[in-house]
């Protein structure tokens, strides 16, 4: 992740200000020295039940898709590729025929990537190309679909409605950007009839799926500070919905859980994350920009505990699998939390490159896709 302005000026300023906030997924740092890890005794057991090459996330950040039959996986090289579930083979691999820059979502008969050039790609289950559509920029969180609705969002603060079967566009909604924003990843979430969305400036919205139309937005936190940089208040991640809650956490602000239907505020603590959110039904799991990972409670938001022995490693948002909470990091372990109280469970290594993105859970298994195009099924018991 990085830090964009809307002009030359500001683009400039973003650059320089990388070295103070080198603590951010994606980003290195001088100043913070990442912990070591120290041994631990596993009272868990990660097994691989297979691996496989997707090709390089280059400047970008991937996340893999499944299927009861299938995991789908994409690389910024243009390729998109497909694999059986179960054994891992590879089914088919397709050129896409432009780089891309976020994917991929899978549902029904569709498979969704969207490329640096601002296109959205919607290929068949067979890897036949079925569809594509340009918006105004790049797109960097992976579509949605939402029944007849595809739910895209691009850099410059829009979110677009496409026509699932054709990808015509019908609905767009627009909103003004602060005059620095972070480069990330996140995309939007779909519950029932709401598309919901952070939004640069510490906003969150929840759109008709259907319309476009905006039901409700609140704020998550308001940009404070006496510069630019000090002001960002981003919701950078796709807001978490379990439930009748939607939560989302800003950078430099807040992680707050929020009423679905209404919007009203639940509760709220003062945060700052930029990575994606994990829950189950009464706890809700954050992933600080420090490399914290936290466990509050999903009716109060108090603290139930706080595992901080990963600090300046890059940690990817955590996700709940069973007994456990997951998450990678920067040299691509995959640190597995014990549920109840934080405590190390078990680790891997992969590849050695980043995770930056939070683990899927497909099933009983967990889905990881590394920087340099790792795709890993994993087991954890």
């Amino acid at each position: 992740m990085s830090i964009l302005g809307r002009g030359p000026v500001l683009r400039t300023l973003a650059l320089v200000a990388l070295a103070a906030l080198g603590t951010l997924p994606g980003c290195g740092s001088d100043s913070v020295k990442p912990a070591e890890l120290s041994a631990i005794k596993p009272t868990a057991k990660v097994k691989v039940l297979w691996r496989a090459s997707v090709g390089g996330a280059g400047a970008y950040a991937f996340s893999p898709a499944g299927s009861p039959e299938r995991v789908y996986a994409a690389a910024e090289r243009a390729e998109v590729s497909a694999f059986d579930r179960r054994s891992g083979k590879l089914l088919w691999r397709s050129d896409v025929k432009e780089p891309l820059s976020a994917g991929v979502a899978a549902d029904g008969d569709l498979v969704l990537v969207g490329s640096e050039k601002g296109t959205v790609i919607a290929l068949g289950t067979d890897g036949r190309e079925r569809w594509r559509t340009t918006l105004s920029s790049e797109v960097l969180g992976s579509p949605r679909l939402a029944g007849s609705v595809v739910v895209v969002r691009s850099h410059d603060g829009r979110i677009f409605g496409l026509d699932a079967a054709t990808g015509q566009r019908r609905w767009d909604y627009a909103t003004t950007l602060p005059p620095l924003i972070l480069r990330a990843f996140g995309s939007v979430s779909i519950a029932g009839e709401f598309a919901l969305a952070g939004m640069a400036g510490g906003k969150l919205v929840a759109l008709n799926v259907d319309t476009g139309a905006l039901v409700w937005e609140t704020t998550v936190a308001q940009p404070k500070g006496s510069n630019e940089l000090e002001r960002i208040t981003d919701v950078a991640a796709a807001p978490l919905v379990e439930g009748a809650q939607a939560c989302a956490a800003s950078f430099q602000g807040r992680v707050a859980c929020y009423d679905l239907t209404r919007g009203s505020l639940l509760w709220g603590r003062d945060a700052s994350s930029a990575a994606a959110l994990g829950a189950d039904p009464g706890t809700l799991y954050m992933t600080d920009e420090k490399g914290t990972v936290w466990s509050f409670d999903k009716t109060s938001g108090a603290t139930l505990w706080k595992q901080d022995k990963l600090a300046a490693r890059q940690v990817s948002g955590p996700l709940v699998a069973g007994g456990f909470v997951v998450v990678g990091d920067y040299e691509g372990y995959i640190h597995v939390l014990n549920r109840e109280d934080g405590s190390f469970a078990a680790r891997l290594a992969t590849d050695g490159s980043p995770i930056l993105v939070k683990p899927v859970r497909l099933g009983g298994e967990v889905l990881v896709q590394t920087r340099a195009g790792g795709l890993y099924v994993l087991d954890i018991q």
